[in-house]
């Protein structure tokens, strides 16, 4: 198994951010749409409805508490430096569902990865317009071997120096959060990899 090609589409992946009403932590998980390297479906029946409830490989952020700047218009989320984690769905684990967060954390762990730095991203509206954007660096921490449709996998082997992903929210939170959350927001993020040098 070769490392992706340094700058090439690494992965495209989606998910929700999910604001704590009890204590102001924010974290994000969601589900792979594509892993660049793995040829076979992420998801349990490809001829069928691709979704969370039939991902294969989802992802969770450790809770973490963002700083926010305002500037006129412009509202500016600073978040620490934290971890996520990728995990492999079980035959038997609990489908993802994102009325229940924890259900994208019951899997097997398959890599960690840690964001290397202070993440910024930008808000604004314009009447009936909404746009959010960020964007990180994370690097690979941990990871194992998985077995994926009969094939052997390393998240090591695909991204050794970790990845860069562009993340753009939704203009409209969730309507109706799950208990415990305040805020649950929608987002798409398109990583690409990272090469040499640490």
């Amino acid at each position: 198994m070769t490392p992706l090609m340094t700058a090439s589409v690494a992965w495209y992946v989606t998910g929700r951010f999910y604001l704590s009403s009890e204590d102001a932590t924010l974290q994000d998980l969601g589900y792979f749409l594509h892993l660049e390297g793995l040829p076979g479906s992420l998801f349990e029946d490809p001829s069928g409805k691709v979704g969370e409830a039939t991902a294969r490989l989802t992802f969770r952020s450790t809770p973490f508490k963002p700083i926010t700047v305002t500037n006129g218009g412009l509202t500016l989320g600073r978040d620490p430096v934290g971890d996520f984690t990728v995990y492999l769905k079980q035959p038997g684990h609990a489908h993802a569902d994102f009325a229940r967060p924890e259900t994208f954390s019951d899997g097997l762990p398959i890599a960690t990865f840690r964001r290397a730095s202070v993440v910024v991203g930008g808000a604004f509206s314009a009447g009936s317009r909404a746009l959010s954007l960020n964007v990180f660096t994370a690097r690979l921490v941990w990871s194992a071997e998985f077995e994926l449709e009969g094939r052997l996998y390393d998240l090591k082997a695909l991204l050794p120096d970790g990845i860069t992903q562009w993340g753009e929210a939704g203009p409209e939170p969730i309507a109706d959060p799950p208990k415990g959350f305040s805020v649950v927001q929608p987002f798409l993020g398109s990583a690409v990899a990272l090469g040499g040098g640490r």
